[in-house]
Parts: structure tokens; sequence; C-alpha cells
């Protein structure tokens, strides 16, 4: 797929002795876009603004060329196709000439780390910044060759993640059919299939180290937990009290359309989790741990959460308002049958090891090797 034969040819016929780089500035004109706020919806455009499209507008400002976050999401570099609007939170990058390609440029920022070169307490990235950098300049020819090999590993990426979401749109019809009973099957409420949880007493428990699950430990990609810490009865926040065990599933209540919810593995048990989660601890003569689990990925219970939380600023929804949900428990085989379709579905479209996604980690992995490698160039000495 990639000819890097045919490219370290061409440096050694056109540029044997290596490359003369020159600082941004002097061959790259740069200004920002135009409003500090998101146009009105409507338009045939694509509004670009601090780390990619926002909507959409009218007129254009721009087209074809690099943009980079400037203010808020600073350093992030977006690709802005065809024509386009740019709101004030980017910063256009436009050759001074044929000399330089413009898809050439957005390739080599995104090398350059600019998140790195942000300043300020509100995140800015200014133009004397972006000048100041310096940029390899190898012949056209080359150029063309590099943007050509990375644009098709571009195309194959986005190829994939349309395949992907593909499959994640499948899988959420098929988990919300499975999962939706008619009257042959008995509702309970969570509160009546769960078991009673435990709080940890610590003046009981002192100089034993625990890892502590936080709101923030749970990643929203997969919802696995992906970051605790250790905690003692001397550091302990104050929001540190639930127990849990392997099989619990913990419910994000606040901000709770976040969707903050796991499954505790053994790896997890009898740590601590935030008073921040609802736990709930299926009784298994009823209820599985993973079906469950199911259940609060549907939207039935994403509508019934956001319907009854409270609070403008800072929403949150109440354990026992929780619990008064309705859930469907058809037989344990049934529940079995069904965890097990839903599982096979979930390892598809989420793990990274497996199926689409393992394929879109490797060419993602591919691509960066690459794009390194390609835009790396010996400096000519003048």
């Amino acid at each position: 797929m990639v000819n890097e034969t045919k490219i370290d040819k061409l440096i050694n016929e056109f540029c044997p002795e290596g490359v003369e780089f020159k600082e941004l500035g002097k061959v790259c004109d740069f200004k920002y876009g135009k409003g500090n706020t998101i146009p009105k919806t409507g338009g045939e455009y694509p509004v670009y603004g601090c780390n990619g499209i926002v909507g959409n507008h009218h007129e254009f400002n721009n087209e074809d060329s690099p943009i980079i976050g400037h203010i808020g999401t600073a350093g992030i570099v977006v690709w802005g196709k065809g024509k386009h609007f740019v709101t004030y939170n980017g910063t256009i990058c436009k050759p001074k000439d044929k000399t330089l390609l413009s898809k050439y440029v957005y390739y080599y920022l995104l090398i350059l780390n600019l998140p790195s070169l942000i300043k300020g307490a509100q995140p800015f990235l200014s133009y004397g910044t972006l000048k100041a950098l310096k940029i390899p300049l190898p012949p056209l020819s080359i150029q063309n060759q590099i943007v050509k090999i990375l644009d098709n590993f571009t195309e194959l990426e986005a190829e994939l993640e349309a395949e992907l979401e593909a499959r994640k749109k499948q899988y959420e019809y098929y988990k919300n059919e499975l999962l939706t009973f008619g009257n042959d099957v008995e509702f309970k409420e969570l509160g009546k299939v769960c078991l009673k949880t435990e709080n940890i007493k610590w003046k009981e428990n002192q100089d034993i180290n625990y890892q502590y699950i936080d709101l923030s430990s749970v990643s929203r990609e997969n919802n696995k937990i992906c970051e605790t810490r250790t905690i003692n009865s001397t550091n302990a926040p104050s929001r540190a009290q639930q127990i849990v065990n392997t099989g619990d599933v913990v419910f994000g209540t606040t901000r709770p359309t976040l969707k903050r919810y796991s499954l505790i593995t053994s790896e997890y048990h009898n740590q601590i989790c935030s008073t921040g989660f609802c736990v709930f601890r299926a009784n298994q003569k009823e209820l599985l741990p993973k079906f469950l689990f199911f259940i609060l990925k549907t939207t039935n219970f994403y509508d019934y959460v956001e319907n009854n939380q409270e609070g403008a600023s800072y929403p949150s929804i109440s354990n026992s308002k929780v619990k008064k949900f309705k859930i469907p428990v058809p037989s344990l085989p049934e529940q079995e049958r069904i965890v097990k379709i839903l599982d096979k579905f979930d390892t598809l479209v989420n793990d990274i090891l497996i199926g689409l996604p393992a394929e879109l980690n490797a060419r993602r992995k591919q691509y960066e090797y690459y794009r390194e490698k390609l835009l790396t160039f010996k400096e000519k000495v003048q």
C-alpha cells in the first residue's frame, strides 16, 4: 500500500543533501475565522469551529485548507474540505504560492503536537507561535506522493468508521428490539428485583487500601472502569462510601444523561464507589446482572431518566426515583439467551481487540506510523 521506495528515489534524486526548512509564517498566510458564535442553523456550507464541524451556514469564507483551533480546544488541526465557513475559534492556514500544497501543510501540522504549545488560563494559540514553527519544503512531486499515500489511509479509515457506525446503529436497533416485551412478561420496579448494598464503616477499616471508583472512572466509550485511585481511611473523599461486589451494576445519577454505567468485574470486588452512583445488586433468583446491565443501555431507560432528573445547572436523579423504573423480567433462560446475543453484538462494535474496532485501531496506528515516517526529512545545510 505504501510505496516508500518511490518516495526514497524522489528524495535521492531531487534533494540528496536534505530539504530546506522555512518558518510557516514565511510560506503560509494565517487569519482568524469570522464571528465568535456559530451562525444560525441552515445553509449548504459546513461551519468549522475550533475542532471540527459544528453546524451549517448559507455563506462560506474559506475553501480546502487546514484549520487550527486557536482558542478553546486550541491546537486541534482539521481539514476544511471544499467551501465552508470558519468561526473566530478557528485559524485558517493558506500557502502563499503553488510551491506548497495545502494538504501537505495539513498533514505536517498534525505531527507538530500543537496542543503542547498553547498558553494562558484560557487556552490560546497565537499567530506568532504558529508562524515561528518550521516546515520542510520538498519538491511538489514528493509532496504529491506523500499526500496521495496519506489520503488513501484517511479514506480507508473513513470507510471503516462508516461501517462501524452502521454496525452500532444495527446493534442499537436489535438491542432495543430484544429488550422490548409485551404483556406476556412481568414488569417489576428495579428496587424490587435488586438486593440492598452496604456502605463502608471507615472507623472499622483503618489502614486498609481500596480502589476508589469515581464518576470519572467510568469510560463513556465502552462502559468499563478505566481508572481508579487508591484510598484509605485517612484520605477517602466524603463521597467514597459504597461497597461494590462482582456483578453489581453502577449508574451515575449525577448528570445521568452522560450515561456513566458499568458492570463491576472481579477486579473491583469489595472496593469502594462514589455516592454519585446508584448501585444495583441483582437478586439472581430473578435477574441476571448482565441482563440488568443491558437494560441500562436502552432508550426507554434514558427517556425515563431524562424526564425524572432535577436541577438545570447540575441535573441529577435520586436513587429512589431510579429504582422505581420498571423493567421486564422474563425467565432466567430467556435472559441468558438475550445476554448471549447482545454480548456478541457488543464485542463486535466495541472491543478494540476484535472485529471492526480492531481493524480500525490497526489502520490508525499504521497511518500514524507512516505519517510520521513520510514527513520526517533531513534538513539541508545552508
